[in-house]
């Protein structure tokens, strides 16, 4: 499975999470194959991000632009900092939030090992400390970074279970290493810290509100200019779409369209949707970041020419998942 453009593709093998498993997954990645690993965030597309060859690809199986800068994955704050200079900023955030959900874009180090194809050729390096178990034991057994983008084509719904990415990429990757359904839902907060005031480049896992409590102040926010040429990944204005076209706050359904709910609301026409799912009745952001991929998923399924989304809150969680839906939402 080393050229996909030229090996006629082999079911992709389906690993268990323990020890064995997990070895079988690191002598994949170590032999430049790629193999869908388990995060708290969404699974993601592994490849060794010291080898060009291997991190090419992620980008053929994803069908991704080269533009788009990739994370490398790591074990702990002592390995991050041998690839990229942390500054104060970086510092209090990587020791607050990691391992968990936050991706810190920093200058990358003389020494770094990612390799410039996965920096998309810029002077940082987008770097992460996964709190999932079988990303953790998969990251020291490996014992390199790990270049992980979210394992599916790239622009598509992000997988947060195996047959999610199964659905996406079967056949286009060696291996997927099962560890279940992953507990946060949304990909990882992505701050850069280049220095100056650290920029929020992607809400995710970690809200404003708790970076702020850490930085002693507010991040600044992403610009035009973060999308048109990305520091880190996510930016694309259209991204995390499903096939269906996608409508926000919605508060009435047009005939045929597919309803994406929160915290029980009833839009008018209802009764006429393709299908409906909410995606917290109770009004609770957290679960539903955790249900938000799998709920379009779902519902594009369904057929549905359009999926109409009811209002979801801007605070909190609400940032991250108003994010999401809105590049789901853009212009392809």
């Amino acid at each position: 499975m080393n050229d996909l453009a030229s090996t006629p593709p082999e079911p992709t093998a389906r690993l268990s999470g323990d020890q064995e498993g997990i070895a079988e997954a690191a002598g994949l990645l170590r032999s430049g194959q790629l193999v869908a690993f388990p995060t708290e965030t969404v699974y993601g597309l592994g490849a060794d991000a010291t080898d060009p060859a291997a991190v090419t690809r992620i980008f053929a199986a994803k069908e991704r632009p080269r533009f788009n800068p990739l994370i490398a994955h790591l074990p702990d704050l002592a390995a991050a900092r041998r690839q990229g200079r942390f500054d104060a900023f970086a510092e209090a955030l990587a020791s607050a939030f990691w391992p968990g959900p936050l991706t810190l874009v920093v200058p990358a180090t003389e020494a770094t090992e990612v390799c410039d194809l996965a920096r998309a050729g810029l002077p940082s390096v987008a770097l992460r400390v996964p709190g999932h178990p079988v990303a953790r034991d998969l990251l020291q057994a490996f014992g390199r970074p790990l270049a992980g983008p979210s394992a599916n084509r790239s622009g598509r719904v992000s997988p947060t279970c195996a047959e999610h990415v199964l659905a996406d990429l079967d056949g286009r990757i060696a291996a997927v290493l099962d560890g279940g359904s992953t507990r946060v839902g949304i990909e990882s907060t992505v701050v850069a810290c280049l220095g100056g005031t650290p920029r929020l480049l992607r809400p995710g896992g970690i809200t404003r509100a708790a970076l702020a409590a850490v930085l002693g102040q507010e991040p600044e926010t992403a610009g035009d200019a973060d999308a048109a040429r990305p520091a880190g990944p996510g930016l694309l204005a259209s991204h995390y779409a499903p096939r269906a076209r996608v409508r926000l706050d919605a508060t009435a359904l047009e005939p045929g369209e597919a309803a994406l709910l929160f915290g029980g609301a009833r839009p008018e026409g209802l009764a006429e949707a393709a299908a409906v799912l909410d995606l917290s009745p109770d009004g609770d952001l957290g679960e539903a970041a955790a249900r938000l991929f799998g709920a379009l998923r779902d519902l594009d399924a369904s057929k549905a020419p359009c999926i109409a989304v009811s209002p979801i809150p801007k605070t909190g969680l609400g940032e991250a998942i108003r994010d999401r839906l809105n590049r789901a939402a853009a212009p392809r």
